[in-house]
């Protein structure tokens, strides 16, 4: 039977407890636990003399017992003495039986394992791993170093260890795991064969190179890692390529009438597009006459005018006859497309529906029958447009806007709601959170990518300080004076361990303060669970320059736009990603008049935190910013473990093997076109069922 066919319960010792527990690690079958790689190792491999450990370290020790005793401190413990010919060490335990105790008799030889640390008896090893050593195993050493795996709850590393030494014995024997990189290629890329790349990350050998291998394999650069990481990245192009190339087999709808209405548009708008904003236009224009689904993910910095494109976009779908929709993560950003879109577009005869969570009763089915009937040409809301019930005349466009807030989940179920027997919708993507190369490179490569690298004229360069909360009198003196010079402020109070409740709550006591400090001031206070037509209000009054100062929270973070605001306060920013950050700042700096974002942090700064402030203050790129933020928090992070959909990798890992991503492309291309069975084993090995989320 193949591995991946092979159920777990062939296993000795894996009954419906254990294959429980291992089902919650995503292990399902043999193959699965051959892919389950060790966290880090430990060397147990060689014995350390008791006079030679050293507070810090793992040791693997042997000593004859001298005394086992209970201890009765601050904790009740069990102490063991041991000693051999170069010292004594103790061993400490917290958990213990009666039994344990009366097992470890003067004169028993014990082999024990742990971190040694200081105690009031000297050197000691808490709670160590360790067994009785007879004469005849005395001498008897591992020959390999020994793996510490991610594990779960009732499931111990000894029994992990042990399933996976059976699977690995099973190896060569009874099973066969399959190379899908033929060996010419495999060749001329160095690597080994995928079992021995396995077995040696399951079984690094003792030797010579031992200390060499353990540094290489805990910075991910062992030969073996870079076979399997290679692989897996592999696994995902092939998809994404499998995708593309499926996406072209469906219909779309060909977009190719006069554009009378997007030429009326721009003559209405008091600018001109910019040069970035105008080839961005071209770009999408070209796919949206195709026939075929355009998937485009549209990036451009804070600011730099992607909802004019995604406008433009819009109203090429309406003078071909279909709907747009236009979906955002919250509610205030869905708020500000519908205001803008309906701005643009009623002037031009154009009926702009709107539709989230909050609108009810005779309202929301008011706006539902306008989706139906059409008469609503552009419909703009939250993730409620998804939700059963919203239904569409004929939907030719989906613009999902900050599209990384959405699981794949969601993506997808926007896009079924629009499919009809003969066509599917175009989408665009737009994020403002740039996407560093070696992510769009992978996670994003069954997207054709477009970027507005160009601001607007007038725009400011924004001046970023960093300042401890013990100056707060200092920075509150400085919203004064901006103020007082005809400037407006926003003081932005930042997430309180995940709750929103307290976060509210932290922004009305702030405002109550500031009031107090600042009492000639006007100032106003939003935050997520005001109720829209009361966010509206306040915004609106900040808007025209009724309040000088807006304490908000987070939720101002995308698609307010004031251009006399040109000083920002943000709050505990340690709090937050660099993404976050950069976004809020992009608030300020929208007009002529030099801005600042003051950034006041909380003392002590984690090493973390002083990295991304530091990274802020010395830039505002967004596109070096998303690539440090992506350095500092890793792929997973950067993108929301549960938005990754498919770029949610086991073993790979897209900062530090960027290296690998060109030859990755280079051969899938050769596996698709010349090995279209292995391609198609290696999706399935590494991805499997998650291939639907791709579709998103």
């Amino acid at each position: 039977m193949l591995p991946e066919q092979t159920p777990l319960t062939e296993l000795k010792g894996v009954g419906p407890s254990v294959a429980a527990r291992l089902e919650a690690l995503q292990l399902h079958s043999i193959q699965d636990l051959l892919f389950h790689l060790p966290l880090r190792y430990q060397d147990r491999t060689r014995l350390c003399p008791i006079g030679s450990c050293r507070i810090g370290t793992e040791a693997l020790v042997e000593g004859e017992v001298l005394a086992a005793e209970v201890t009765f401190g601050r904790r009740r413990s069990m102490l063991c003495r041991i000693k051999d010919h170069s010292g004594i060490i103790s061993l400490r335990f917290f958990h213990f039986s009666a039994a344990q105790k009366n097992a470890l008799k003067p004169g028993t030889r014990l082999r024990c394992y742990g971190e040694v640390r200081g105690g009031k008896t000297g050197l000691e090893l808490y709670h160590p791993e360790y067994q009785f050593v007879h004469n005849n195993d005395a001498e008897t050493l591992p020959a390999y170093l020994t793996p510490v795996y991610p594990t779960t709850e009732g499931l111990q590393q000894t029994r992990l260890r042990g399933l996976i030494g059976q699977a690995l014995d099973r190896l060569n024997v009874t099973i066969g795991l399959r190379d899908w990189i033929p060996a010419s290629i495999r060749e001329t890329l160095g690597f080994t064969t995928l079992v021995e790349a396995i077995v040696f990350l399951h079984r690094p050998p003792a030797g010579e190179q031992i200390y060499s291998s353990l540094q290489a394999l805990a910075l991910g650069q062992h030969a073996s890692q870079r076979r399997l990481a290679f692989e897996e990245l592999l696994s995902h192009r092939l998809c994404l390529r499998q995708l593309r190339e499926q996406a072209v087999q469906l219909n779309a709808p060909t977009l190719i009438k006069p554009d009378q209405l997007r030429q009326k548009f721009k003559s209405q708008l008091p600018f001109a597009l910019t040069k970035a904003q105008q080839r961005v236009a071209n770009e999408i224009d070209a796919d949206l006459q195709l026939g075929t689904p355009m998937l485009r993910l549209l990036q451009g910095d804070v600011g730099s005018g992607k909802t004019i494109v995604a406008a433009l976009a819009a109203l090429q779908a309406v003078e071909n006859g279909y709907q747009a929709a236009v979906m955002a993560p919250t509610e205030l950003l869905a708020e500000q497309h519908f205001l803008n879109f309906s701005n643009w577009l009623e002037p031009l005869g154009l009926t702009v529906g709107w539709l989230s969570g909050k609108l009810k009763g005779k309202k929301r089915e008011a706006q539902l029958q306008s989706f139906r009937d059409a008469s609503a040409q552009v419909i703009v809301g939250t993730h409620a447009l998804f939700q059963d019930g919203v239904e569409f005349a004929n939907l030719g466009l989906i613009i999902i806007d900050e599209q990384h807030r959405f699981g794949v989940h969601q993506r997808l179920a926007l896009r079924e709601k629009g499919a009809s027997s003969t066509h599917l919708p175009h989408q665009l993507v737009m994020t403002a959170t740039p996407i560093p190369r070696t992510l769009a490179m992978s996670a994003y490569a069954d997207l054709d990518c477009s970027v507005i690298d160009e601001l607007p004229p007038g725009r400011t360069a924004v001046g970023t300080l960093v300042i401890s909360n013990s100056r707060r009198d200092d920075v509150i003196e400085r919203i004064h004076n901006a103020c007082a010079n005809g400037s407006q402020a926003y003081w932005v109070c930042t997430l309180i361990e995940e709750s929103e409740a307290l976060q509210c709550q932290a922004a009305e006591v702030t405002a109550q303060a500031l009031s107090k400090q600042l009492p000639d001031l006007a100032i106003g206070l939003v935050h997520g669970r005001m109720k829209a037509v009361e966010k509206s209000a306040v915004m609106d009054a900040f808007k025209r320059g009724d309040l000088q100062l807006l304490v908000a929270t987070t939720v101002i973070e995308v698609g307010v736009d004031v251009p006399n605001a040109s000083l920002m306060v943000i709050e505990n920013p340690e709090r937050l990603g660099l993404a976050q950050l950069h976004q809020l700042r992009g608030r300020v700096g929208r007009g002529a008049v030099e801005s600042q974002c003051v950034l006041m942090y909380q003392s002590p700064l984690s090493k973390t935190a002083t990295q991304r402030l530091s990274v802020l203050r010395e830039s505002n790129d967004g596109f070096y910013i998303a690539q440090r933020d992506l350095e500092i928090r890793g792929p997973g992070e950067f993108m929301g473990t549960r938005q990754t959909g498919m770029a949610e990798l086991k073993i790979a890992d897209l900062v530090r093997d960027a290296a690998l991503i060109p030859k990755v492309q280079e051969i899938a291309y050769t596996l698709w076109e010349q090995y279209p069975s292995h391609a198609q084993a290696i999706i399935n090995r590494w991805i499997g069922h998650k291939e639907q989320y791709g579709h998103a």
